[in-house]
């Protein structure tokens, strides 16, 4: 666990019950050290990123309210820009812009990304803005898949302040209909293959009996 990231999410209340729990001397000893600088993310994250087609991200209303909203696109849509800065291409979606509105309140925001079959989590927080497509068209064009048929309607930059890598503990894997179709076609070939072989053989026999 980065130490950014616990003095972010670390309050009082929380220290006072993992006190309670008994938990409070392992993280006290995961909060020692580092200098109040951002967790710089790494290699690690970068190919963990470039494998995600979705994830999740958590803003604040004005009133204090949380909202979480899914984000999808093609994988590695959410990009490691350098200088620990992540970027994306908002596709367009309900046009409802509660996130989009959020962040003009207050830029925090927390991003929770799963990678379910290898039963891994990845949990960033940052302060993010927005950015119109005609405003930085070169970054525009480094984000954007031409290939990708969704439109994109504006970029999201995000400068991360801390991230946490979780436990598989209760995260149950799941598969993509492309995964399961890259497990399955050897094991359908191989089918196919004793099926053809069996048939061979069933005439063989049939041409060597008795009468034929």
């Amino acid at each position: 666990m980065a130490q950014n990231y616990i003095r972010t999410l670390f309050t009082d209340a929380a220290r006072a019950l993992q006190e309670q729990a008994g938990s409070r001397a392992v993280y006290a000893r995961m909060e020692q050290g580092g200098n109040g600088s951002p967790d710089l993310l790494g290699k690690k994250e970068a190919m963990f990123l470039a494998a995600r087609d979705s994830f999740y991200i958590a803003s604040v209303t004005a009133d204090g309210w949380p909202y979480v909203q899914h984000r999808g696109g093609p994988a590695g849509f959410l990009r490691m820009l350098g200088g620990n800065r992540l970027a994306f291409a908002d596709y367009r979606g309900n046009k409802q812009y509660i996130s989009t509105a959020n962040l003009q309140a207050d830029p925090g925001v927390s991003l929770f990304l799963m990678d379910y079959p290898n039963q891994r989590r990845l949990k960033i927080l940052g302060r993010a803005k927005t950015v119109a497509l005609d405003q930085d068209p070169e970054l525009v064009r480094s984000l954007v898949d031409a290939d990708y048929e969704a439109v994109p309607e504006r970029i999201f930059v995000i400068d991360v302040i801390g991230f946490d890598w979780n436990c598989p503990q209760h995260i149950t894997p799941r598969f993509t209909e492309a995964e399961v179709a890259a497990a399955v076609t050897p094991l359908t070939a191989e089918l196919e293959q004793l099926r053809a072989e069996v048939a061979q053989l069933r005439s063989r026999l049939d041409v060597s009996k008795p009468g034929r």
